[in-house]
């Protein structure tokens, strides 16, 4: 077991908080992702995060292979994800024994991206997470602490709150 799963996270992010708020510059990370390896005829690329690499493709309804994840899977994959291990945080920062589950659905219409219809959006219109916590002992957690739990969930995702609230996005071309 390595060190990190020896201890309970309360204690593993103390010293960590404590950094962050005297050294706030300590807390800024710059996270990437290289799409990369072209392959397919253009239908599909790898994408490099550094420490894993991820296949995506086109969606198989928009002519993609339709054999692996395309982008939508992956940024509906992200928010399970982070809703997942956040909720997972809050609950033991909070004392509290459970099991989470996420799901995660969203809703596009392929004509956007095809530039089938200019009435159509690019883009999910409607995306539905559902965050079930089964607490271990089989009691319910009482309301104010069920809410309190879904506020910091909420509050710490990282991808939940890039999504409601996006962040400017610089773009720069190089076309040679």
């Amino acid at each position: 077991m390595s060190e990190s799963t020896d201890r309970d996270l309360p204690e593993i992010q103390e010293p960590l908080k404590a950094e962050y708020e005297k050294n706030p510059d300590a807390a800024k990370v710059t996270l990437s992702a290289t799409g990369a390896e072209q392959a397919e005829e253009g239908r599909a690329c790898d994408v490099d995060i550094g420490r894993a690499i991820y296949e995506a493709e086109l969606h198989e309804g928009a002519g993609g292979p339709g054999s692996g994840a395309c982008s939508g899977d992956l940024l509906l994959g992200a928010l399970a994800a982070c809703s997942q291990l956040t909720a997972q945080a809050v609950a033991e920062n909070f004392g509290i024994d459970a099991d989470v589950s996420v799901d995660v659905e969203g809703d596009l219409d392929l004509r956007g991206t095809m530039g089938v219809a200019e009435d159509a959006p690019v883009g999910f219109e409607d995306i539905r997470l559902s965050i079930d916590v089964d607490p271990a002992d089989g009691e319910s957690i009482d309301p104010e602490t069920a809410a309190t739990f879904e506020r910091a969930t909420e509050k710490y995702c990282v991808v939940y709150q890039t999504l409601i609230d996006s962040p400017a996005i610089e773009t720069d071309w190089n076309v040679d």
